[in-house]
């Protein structure tokens, strides 16, 4: 072709993808856009995955109704008392917690109840030196006369599953309390907890959380806010209505018989607890949650600490599911006893679905640039209202039932809270795909660190978990978020903006934080070494 030709067929071009821009561009130019097969193809999948998200986010509706219908109903005090209290064994399974170990002993041997009755099992599975230096507190406490032993696995078979149920070969009591490293049993748990069982019936009675640190910085008073949800109206509202719920793991008392009747406990699933909850419900056994007895705990100050928990327990749930909803849903139960234990088992599924929805969130937004603004708002307005409106109404209901003085706060945490939930979607989704196709991975502690005692112990690195390449996927994500940002403005889709920018928010956060405290951690840990090498010539 000649040059001049070659030089106009060029400028024709470029004019007619000047022209099909300026169209793009024209707010007149919308709304007059006929769906084609590919536009089908992309906003089918994306309202599917919404539409699913909504029925959960519906859930948290009636979760909130079903709190308040039945609040009146829960338990304060045991109906009955026993005449002659029972043996009741303390279990404290702990693996690689020298900064935490010795404030869980003291803490435990103060429980308040007679010696005489009274067992508490250290099951230390450690492989650093928690293990000489725990060994070395319990002997300390036994010469004081305190009923403690000390019980160390050399092989960590089962994880924590697995170190509760050999400790069970020993254990003396009717009844078996626990609590994890990181908690800080009150003296009266037992006085205030035990009397529960003098119903035979009765096979769990579960305790609330609440935080140590709570206020040591962002992070930690967003998981609180979370865990309330949970204790506040979840377990609130499933014990009150009658309703399968979970014991925790820990801060709770279980009736040897009942633990034994279930099938013990088992390591085939990352939330044994969750696992034995369900098989002893499913045998009979009723649970009772004691929201007046308040058990402290430890909350992960770290962001990837954090993730790494959450991606746990989102495993852990849906190994649940897999294992036992065949069971459950063949079961001879009410119908909405059946439902209630669907959703509470299959939530995490909305992580994958969350990245299908952002993953179609910009080809979406070209469709609907060309629809107009109004053509899909009877199909945007209920699935907003049904999906993120949920998440905001059910955390400020629980923050209101806890702080009824100070509630408004709780209204500048929610955009966190969102951003919080989008920081876990990328971890999460593979713990749940992990979990769907079978995927075994050993159960990964979360890193305590005494910090509310007021001695924070961050300048170590030895507990910390690599984070990998994830906060460089997160940051990817989070910049694909910026660009969306910018063709929302370009397209003068503004009502977009606040919703993107709690990904951007989200995503950079946990990559941005993970990578920091990384970088700070090992720069603490090089001066610690410094510092040795100096004293040691």
């Amino acid at each position: 072709m000649p040059t001049g030709h070659l030089f106009l067929a060029q400028l024709e071009q470029e004019t007619a993808v000047s022209r099909l821009v300026d169209a793009f561009l024209d707010p007149t130019f919308a709304g007059i856009h006929q769906l084609t097969w590919f536009d089908w193809l992309i906003l089918v999948p994306y309202f599917g995955a919404l539409a699913i998200l909504s029925v959960y986010g519906l859930h948290r509706y009636e979760m909130i109704r079903t709190y308040f219908k039945n609040r009146s109903r829960t338990a304060t005090d045991a109906p009955r008392r026993f005449q002659d209290l029972p043996r009741v064994t303390i279990q404290l399974p702990i693996y690689n917690e020298r900064y935490v170990v010795e404030r869980l002993i003291e803490e435990t041997v103060k429980i308040e109840y007679p010696r005489h009755l009274l067992q508490i099992q250290v099951l230390d599975d450690s492989t650093d030196d928690t293990h000489p230096f725990a060994e070395a507190l319990v002997e300390r406490y036994q010469a004081l006369g305190y009923p403690i032993e000390y019980r160390h696995r050399a092989d960590r078979a089962g994880f924590k599953a697995g170190a509760l149920q050999a400790g069970l070969d020993t254990a003396t009591g009717e009844f078996v309390a626990i609590f994890d490293a990181d908690f800080v049993p009150p003296p009266d748990f037992l006085e205030r907890t035990v009397h529960f069982f003098a119903d035979p019936s009765v096979g769990v009675v579960q305790t609330r959380w609440t935080y140590l640190n709570r206020d040591y910085n962002f992070l930690t008073e967003i998981e609180a806010l979370l865990l309330d949800g949970h204790f506040v109206l979840e377990h609130g509202a499933r014990s009150t209505a009658g309703f399968f719920f979970n014991f925790n793991g820990t801060a709770g008392i279980l009736r040897r018989a009942m633990i034994d009747d279930a099938g013990g406990w088992q390591h085939d699933t990352l939330t044994e607890d969750s696992d034995l909850s369900y098989r002893a419900q499913l045998k009979g056994w009723r649970f009772v949650y004691v929201p007046g007895v308040e058990c402290p705990s430890e909350l992960p100050v770290e962001m990837y600490g954090f993730q790494v928990q959450q991606s746990r327990w989102a495993k852990g749930l849906t190994q649940c599911a897999k294992k036992l909803l065949p069971g459950i849903l063949k079961a001879d139960l009410p119908v909405r006893v059946k439902y209630e234990a669907v959703m509470h088992l299959t939530p995490n599924i909305s992580y994958p679905l969350m990245v299908i929805v952002s993953a179609l969130l910009l080809p979406v937004m070209i469709v609907r640039f060309y629809m107009g603004p109004f053509q899909m708002l009877f199909l945007d307005l209920p699935l907003i209202v049904a999906s993120f409106w949920s998440i905001s109404a059910f955390y400020l209901c629980a923050y209101r039932e806890l702080y009824p003085k100070t509630w408004k706060r709780g209204i500048l945490l929610l955009p966190m809270l969102m951003a919080v939930g989008v920081a876990l979607t990328v971890i999460n989704t593979r713990a749940v795909l992990e979990a769907l196709f079978g995927v075994q991975t050993s159960f990964v502690r979360t890193a305590k660190y005494a910090i509310g005692s007021g001695q924070a112990r961050l300048s170590t690195r030895r507990y910390r978990s690599r984070s990998g390449w994830l906060p460089y996927v997160e940051l990817a994500i989070g910049t694909g978020f910026v660009a969306m940002i910018a063709f929302a403005v370009e397209t003068r889709n503004f009502l977009s903006v606040p919703f993107l920018l709690l990904f951007v928010t989200g995503y950079y956060w946990a990559g941005v934080s993970t990578l920091l405290q990384e970088y700070q951690g090992r720069l603490r840990w090089l001066e610690q070494r410094r510092l040795e090498a100096a004293s040691h010539p």
